[in-house]
């Protein structure tokens, strides 16, 4: 197995239909529990399944009130209270949550390397680490994903990595289980995975039942590649889990959309890089230089 994907052992078929007929359930849980608890009650997965849609898995039922330990969340050493629940928001409320760069203040004052002005003006003279994943056209599932820093008044690439995107490639007005990665700009405000908190500064949500989610999506040979993710906010509610299902514009915009390990193909929306190379980026993203990814097709997205 490539890409730091390794086989833990499939699921008996029985629990597999199980976990696929809850696909459907309900949206997280309003309620206000324990905000070290991510909501257990209806975690859904990112952008991967291709039968159901953009989630990669069905939601994960509990016990309701039952105080599930599965999913743990860590602040991070430089975020705020690290609150997963999701309560307060309706998954229907018609705000565009693609970007945020209207409640961040004035465009930085100096534009990112290569970028077009239409995405140099959505990041914020708050932010000093921005990623940006290109394509060689709009319809490529291959892509590579660089990772800038300002300091010095500059602009910095730290390193590029190998990545896959959706396998129909990018789309601006992209609707749910159409294949594509959206294309814009978005913020990255939190973190996960079946493994342990590697030590980034994101706030961590760490869930025992991302191996189940990944086989349902792919089959047992896969279940290691939601062992890392970071969210990208794209239709969703930042401050959440990465499992969270709320989506701001709709269950049609599609959702889920992440960071995460590599399968060595395009994805349903999601764009994947090899084990080393997230969690490298997991150890350098920082909350408080208001990280964004610029995202899509070269002739796009750059100059």
């Amino acid at each position: 197995m490539t890409s730091g994907v390794f086989r833990r052992g499939g699921l008996p078929a029985v629990v597999v239909l199980a976990l696929m007929l809850t696909a459907c359930g309900t949206d997280a849980d309003g309620g206000g529990g324990d905000s070290t608890h991510a909501d257990s009650a209806a975690l859904a997965a990112p952008a991967q399944q291709t039968s159901y849609g953009d989630f990669a898995a069905p939601a994960q039922a509990s016990p309701s009130g039952g105080g599930s330990d599965a999913a743990t969340t860590s602040s991070g050493s430089g975020s705020g209270n690290g609150s997963n629940s999701g309560s307060g928001s309706d998954s229907n409320q018609g705000s565009d949550s693609t970007t945020d760069s209207d409640a961040t203040g004035p465009a930085h004052s100096v534009p990112v390397p290569g970028l077009a002005k239409e995405y140099a003006d959505q990041i914020p003279q708050e932010t000093s680490q921005v990623l940006v994943a290109t394509s060689p056209n709009a319809k490529s599932e291959t892509s590579t994903l660089s990772f800038y820093q300002f300091e010095d008044e500059k602009w910095t690439k730290l390193k590029t990595f190998s990545t896959h995107n959706g396998s129909n490639g990018w789309l601006k007005d992209r609707h749910e289980g159409d294949k594509t990665t959206p294309i814009g700009v978005f913020t990255l405000s939190d973190a996960g995975g079946f493994k342990a908190d590697p030590g980034t500064k994101l706030p961590y949500t760490q869930d025992d039942r991302l191996p189940s989610s990944a086989t349902v999506a792919y089959g047992a040979d896969y279940d290691s590649v939601f062992d890392y993710i970071i969210a990208i906010d794209y239709n969703r509610k930042p401050g959440t889990a990465p499992t969270d299902k709320t989506r701001p514009m709709g269950w049609d915009k599609g959702g889920g959309i992440w960071l995460h390990l590599d399968h060595d193909s395009g994805t349903n929306g999601c764009v994947t890089l090899k084990e080393a190379d997230l969690k490298w980026i997991l150890g350098t993203i920082d909350p408080d230089a208001h990280p964004r990814i610029a995202m899509g097709p070269a002739p796009e997205v750059e100059k």
